[in-house]
């Protein structure tokens, strides 16, 4: 185990310290917000390449499944909180012990094991994709034969921005991909494919006294299972759905007893009576379907998620222009991010772009970029325009 920090700190005596388990880049856009509170963060990374070692300055290095090295991280902080859901329930229902832990790790386990949620959405009648754990080809193929082809099949443990989802679209193919090993503590778990008419999220903060507050249901684009793009509020969602939403959101957040921000990721589908939602899957910290509040919110995922973690009052989560588009930036063939944006913020002012810090590889994301107004299509054409340029796929 390694620690760094500064020989002669220069905060305030008092000033609050919390510990969050990861150092990527939800960790490194917490600390502007933490800036901003007055408090310290101390973050648990795997190396120094994370990204949010070059920001933060209290840095603990070591593995989130080592006990020793996750109550050093918590030494003198005042609570725990996740940028990622890759760390033990048990671990953190023991650290809870000592130091508020948010969100817990029971409900934790919800957001980290796909087949715990599907059980749980389904004791709390919320509304949901046709589902089954299937132990075998032969229990996936009968899955099939009732839910018709395709079928999606997901390992219920690992994976992140549609990482280990595969569409199955017959026999054969489950054959192949269920030869594959999972993880010892996994289980496959099948869905029936849902023609969706769109995306949508919904990002809430909950405190520990209950109070909580909802950020608008934004439009998402997935491109190979990743978020690529995201307009706030959606633009084609009726009162009704944006009530629906609300509604599934904040229950399932009281319901799960989550403490600080919980993302809804959910699929617009034809019902009975117009659209409804189906949830897909869930997230128990900022995430990207709400990166476009930190410039297109009064208060954004990352302040009030802090915020929560502490226990102080929420901030309004209101959005300050008609609409926010959010494109994020995809590593390409371009490595030169800083020659990159002497094009982009010429071009462009107003467009917020955040660079994360990351080395530059194909498919990862390296930043985003967010512009707010009143026009929806020239919004998306701007944060292209810039996201495509930094890529290296157009030079203009």
């Amino acid at each position: 185990m390694n620690r760094q920090f500064p020989e002669h700190s220069t905060l305030p005596k008092g000033t609050p310290t919390v510990a969050v388990v990861g150092a990527g880049q939800l960790a490194r856009m917490m600390q502007p917000a933490a800036v901003h509170l007055g408090i310290q963060l101390r973050v648990l990374a795997n190396d120094a390449v994370e990204c949010a070692v070059a920001v933060v300055p209290d840095v603990i290095f070591g593995s989130a499944d080592d006990v020793q090295v996750l109550r050093e991280l918590c030494a003198d902080a005042i609570a725990l909180t996740v940028e990622h859901e890759h760390v033990s329930s048990d671990l953190l229902d023991e650290l809870n012990a000592s130091i508020p832990v948010h969100p817990s790790g029971s409900a934790l386990g919800f957001a980290r094991d796909k087949a715990a949620l599907r059980v749980k959405l389904t004791q709390l009648g919320m509304p949901q994709p046709r589902w089954s754990v299937v132990a075998d080809v032969q229990a996936a193929n009968e899955f099939a034969a009732e839910a018709g082809w395709p079928i999606v099949l997901k390992p219920s443990r690992g994976g992140y921005d549609g990482r280990g989802v595969f569409i199955i679209r017959d026999e054969q193919q489950l054959a192949e991909v269920m030869g594959e090993p999972l993880r010892a503590d996994a289980v496959w778990v099948a869905e029936e494919f849902v023609p969706f008419a769109r995306e949508v999220a919904m990002q809430v903060v909950r405190s520990p006294q209950g109070q909580a507050v909802a950020y608008p249901l934004v439009r998402t684009l997935q491109r190979e299972g990743m978020c690529a793009e995201v307009v706030a509020p959606c633009p084609e969602s009726s009162e009704a759905l944006n009530e629906q939403a609300a509604e599934i959101v904040l229950t399932l957040a009281r319901d799960l007893d989550v403490v600080g921000a919980l993302a809804v990721e959910m699929y617009v589908v034809d019902g009975e009576v117009g659209e409804a939602l189906l949830i897909n899957e869930i997230a128990m910290r900022p995430h990207n379907s709400g990166h476009w509040t930190i410039e297109g919110a009064i208060t954004s995922q990352f302040e009030n998620h802090l915020r929560a973690v502490l226990d102080l009052p929420l901030g309004d989560p209101s959005p300050r222009q008609p609409y926010a588009v959010m494109v994020n930036i995809i590593g390409g063939d371009a490595d030169n991010l800083h020659y990159a944006l002497l094009h982009c913020q010429a071009r462009d002012p107003q467009a917020k772009i955040h660079i994360y810090g990351k080395a530059v590889r194909p498919g990862r994301k390296i930043g985003h970029v967010t512009v707010l107004g009143a026009n929806v299509e020239e919004l998306l054409e701007r944060a292209r325009h810039a996201a495509a340029y930094l890529r290296g796929d157009i030079d203009e």
